[in-house]
C-alpha cells in the first residue's frame, strides 16, 4: 500500500497548481483523504480532508476558497487543486490516510515566489 503524489514545482503569486495523489492497495473511496503541507522548522498543518463515505470536504480556513479538493475513483486519485498562490502557501505537500495503518506519500514541494 502507499501514496504517490505529483504535481508540485515553482510558480508565481496568484498561479494555479493542481497535486495528485494517488493510491495503490487501497481504494481512496473507503478512507477519509486528507492533505497537509509544511513548512521547514514548523508543524505539519492540515489543508483539508474529503470524506471516503460521503465526500464531503472540509478546509483549513488559510486555503478556503482557493484550494479544492477532489477524488476520481476510476483513477483511485485525489487531486487538490491550488488556485490564486500566495508567498505563504510555499510548503511540502502531503497526503495521508488513515486505512489500517497511518499512511503518508513522500511529499510534493510546492514553491510560490516572483
Amino acid at each position: 500500500v502507499q501514496l504517490v503524489e505529483s504535481g508540485g514545482g515553482l510558480v508565481q503569486p496568484g498561479d494555479s497548481l493542481r497535486l495528485s495523489c494517488t493510491a495503490s492497495g487501497f481504494s481512496t473511496r473507503a478512507y477519509d483523504m486528507t492533505w497537509y503541507r509544511q513548512v521547514p522548522g514548523k508543524e505539519r498543518e492540515l489543508v483539508g480532508t474529503i470524506l471516503g463515505k460521503s465526500s464531503s470536504v472540509n478546509y483549513a480556513d488559510a486555503v478556503k476558497g482557493r484550494f479544492t479538493i477532489s477524488r476520481d475513483e476510476v483513477r483511485n486519485t485525489v487531486y487538490l487543486q491550488l488556485n490564486n498562490l500566495k508567498p505563504e502557501d510555499t510548503a511540502v505537500y502531503y497526503c495521508y490516510a488513515r486505512i489500517w495503518k497511518d499512511l503518508w506519500g513522500q511529499g510534493t514541494q510546492v514553491t510560490v515566489s516572483s
